[in-house]
Parts: C-alpha cells; structure tokens; sequence
C-alpha cells in the first residue's frame, strides 16, 4: 500500500506545482499587459495635463487653424494652430506608404517565393542594416544628396504635369532648396522599408505549404498561387505590418525636419515645403515663443498620440470585418 500510494502523491504534488506554474504565468503575463496600459494612460494623462494650458488658450482653433505665430505681432497675441502641421504629418506619411508599401512586399515575396537560399541571407543582412541606420543620418543625405538630385526630377515633372488642371497642383513650382513634403516623404519611405519588409516576409512563411500545393493541383500559376494563397492568408499581418511602418513614418522627426523645410502652410503641391507635429516639436522646443508655447508644443504631441491610435483602431476593424469575410468565404 506505501509503495502505492508515494507515486500517486508524487504526482499530486507535480500537478500541484504545475497549476501554481500555470497560474503565476498567467498573472504574470496578465500586471504586464495591464502595465503597458498604465503607462500609455500616464503618458497620456501627464502630456494632455502640460498641453492644457494652450488647449484652453487656443480653443478648438488648435485643430482647425493653420497658423502658429508664437509671438506677440503688433499688440496681438500669440496665435497656435496645429492644422498645417497634422496636413504635412498626414503628407509625408501617405507618400512614404506610396513608395514603401508596394517595394516592401515585392521584397517580402522575392526572399519568400522566388530567392535562392544565399541570396535571401544576403538580402535579409542588407535590409536589417539598412533599419540600423540613425535617422539623423537619412536626414542629412536627404538634404545633401537626395535633395538636390529630386530637385531636377521635381522640375521635370512641374514642365510636365503642372499645366493640368486639378493634377498640376499637386505638382506645382518646386522651392529652390529641395526641402519639401515629396522629398521627406521619400526619405521616410527608405526608412519604413525595412519594418515593413520583415514583418511581411516574416508573415508570408507562415503561410502552409498544403495550401500553396493546394493552388498548385488546381491548375494555379505561381502568382494565382501568390494571390488565391498567400495574400488572403496573410491579410492581417500585412495590415498590421503597414501599421507599423506608418506610425514610425507619423513620428519620424530628425530626418523629416531636415528634409520637410519647416513652412506652416497647408498647400496641395507636393514639392512645396511644409511642417509635420513631430518635427515642429523638435525645431522649436528650444525656443518655444512666448506662453503657452511650450504647452503648445506638448499639445501637439498629444494630438499625434491620439491620431495614432485612431489610426490604429480603424486598421483593427479594417482587418476583423476582412478576417468575417473570409471565413464566410471559405464556408
């Protein structure tokens, strides 16, 4: 009877530990996740308490006005408007994604689906490297050399487009310096093409090989195969992907406040120069004006913060409403 019943109080025991394991983990892993959300509500709270001041003094006006005048001109008082700066934060961000998005995922399907083994190792080193690379160094090529080169393809394109209606706006008389929304954008562009290409590529290998033979035995050709396979398969983490690379592209500073040209001005032309609210952060916080200048500053980094995560919301209902629509599709 002992010699029994010691095995099974060994293994009481063990499954005594193990669900102790099982629940220390568990809450473990629980105070982290409720962490993460402690501190996004102290960042938020703490940065909207020292932006106060300026939402008070400036009123709704802060959102829907393009000027930003911290100083007192001719008696007058100081005036904050943040609109011009979310205008070229919202540029600078949708022509990085133009350029980025597409490059990206044709890398992504390269290393995945068509390159040999040596190549793809070489080609993995290259983009991790490229993502090493410190911003401030993209924004110093980026006026030095990019600049200048963009410049005369800039020039081309106003000969070229600039005397059509609607689409010559938007490609109107370039400034002599280079430094405007089209040359940031591009500059952000090479460096979101990294994130975005490793999560993508990372994405597309999970994708089963049943499937892919799959589309294979029903007559599929390689990119049917990429289509009809990889692409539905991999829906959500290339959203999440592209995410990711336009909040890095939304809260890029250095390099897009050396490349952008720091103009407060809400302008259809792309090759104009303009402002974003991580860069007008950067440029000023040194010499914010007079009160509430500072303040106003901070309120414009609470307002990046809340249009990331509104844009970060809407990409999660992006992708749960596709995610419905494809299991009903598979049904």
């Amino acid at each position: 009877m002992t010699q029994i019943a010691e095995p099974r109080a060994v293994r009481l025991a063990s499954k005594g530990r193990s669900v102790a394991s099982d629940r220390a983990f568990s809450g473990l892993s629980l105070g982290s996740g409720m962490l993460v959300l402690a501190i996004l509500a102290l960042i938020l709270l703490t940065t909207l308490k020292e932006a106060w001041p300026a939402l008070r003094f400036a009123g709704f006006t802060f959102v829907t006005s393009d000027h930003w005048i911290p100083l007192e001109v001719n008696g007058q008082p100081p005036v904050y408007g943040a609109l011009s700066f979310v205008y070229g934060t919202a540029v600078t961000s949708i022509i990085a994604l133009i350029f980025a998005v597409p490059i990206s995922i044709g890398i992504a399907l390269f290393l995945t689906e068509l390159a040999p083994r040596r190549l793809r190792s070489t080609v993995v080193t290259v983009i991790d490297l490229l993502a090493s690379i410190p911003s401030v160094v993209f924004g110093l090529w980026g006026i030095i050399v990019v600049g200048p080169v963009l410049l005369k393809v800039f020039k081309g394109l106003h000969s070229g487009l600039g005397p059509i209606p609607v689409i010559g706006s938007l490609f109107g008389d370039p400034i002599t310096t280079g430094r405007s929304f089209m040359t940031a954008g591009i500059i952000v562009a090479i460096m979101i093409i990294p994130i975005i290409t490793s999560i993508t590529r990372e994405v597309f290998a999970t994708v089963p090989e049943s499937d892919k033979q799959a589309a294979y035995a029903l007559g599929a050709t390689h990119w049917e195969m990429i289509k009809g396979a990889v692409f539905p398969h991999s829906f959500g983490g290339m959203v999440g992907a592209i995410m990711l690379g336009l909040g890095r592209a939304m809260g890029e500073t250095i390099a897009v406040a050396l490349t952008i040209g720091a103009a407060t001005q809400v302008t259809p032309n792309l090759f104009a120069s303009g402002n974003s609210l991580a860069s007008v952060i950067a440029l000023n916080f040194g010499d914010p004006g007079i009160p509430p200048g500072r303040s106003a500053l901070i309120a414009c980094g609470v307002l990046l913060f809340a249009i990331t995560i509104l844009i970060n919301y809407a990409a999660e209902v992006i992708v749960r409403r596709a995610e419905i629509r494809m299991r009903g599709a598979a049904r």
